[in-house]
């Protein structure tokens, strides 16, 4: 599935909610899904901009040799964020990732509900990402 393909899937899905409410408290729910050891929440896997601590890990799967991405956060709300977009971008080409925003945000009503301070720090994590996915 290509990666705008796939985005269009997951806001589908949160769409479904009816409440932006309700798509946040999912979000986190997913989130409970992601996390690193701590010996992976080093210094060069913490994401800058982000009030709360971010971290973020590639690997490669060994089948399809695309980037896999996990997260985790200090923050239950943060790490459902981060989650999504990791989730949004893992199993993906990384010449997709490299150009696919984000819509999610937006199209799920989420920005609104979202402060200045947590839209940049989503900002660095998906310019991480993007890094990551280079190489």
């Amino acid at each position: 599935m290509s990666l705008p393909a796939k985005q269009d899937a997951l806001i589908e899905d949160l769409n479904f909610l009816p409440d932006p409410q309700e798509r946040l408290a999912e979000l986190v729910r997913r989130g409970t899904r992601h996390a690193l050891p701590d010996a992976l929440k080093t210094p060069d896997r913490r994401i800058p901009g982000c009030v709360s601590g971010v971290w973020v890990e590639k690997s490669i799967d060994p089948i399809s040799s695309l980037p896999v991405f996990q997260c985790d956060a200090d923050s239950p709300m943060v790490k459902g964020l981060a989650a999504l977009l990791c989730d949004l971008y893992s199993h993906a080409d990384p010449s997709e990732i490299t150009t696919e925003e984000p819509r999610v945000w937006a199209a799920c009503h989420l920005d609104k509900m979202l402060t200045p301070t947590r839209l940049n720090g989503l900002r660095s994590l998906r310019e991480r990402i993007i890094q990551l996915a280079e190489n």
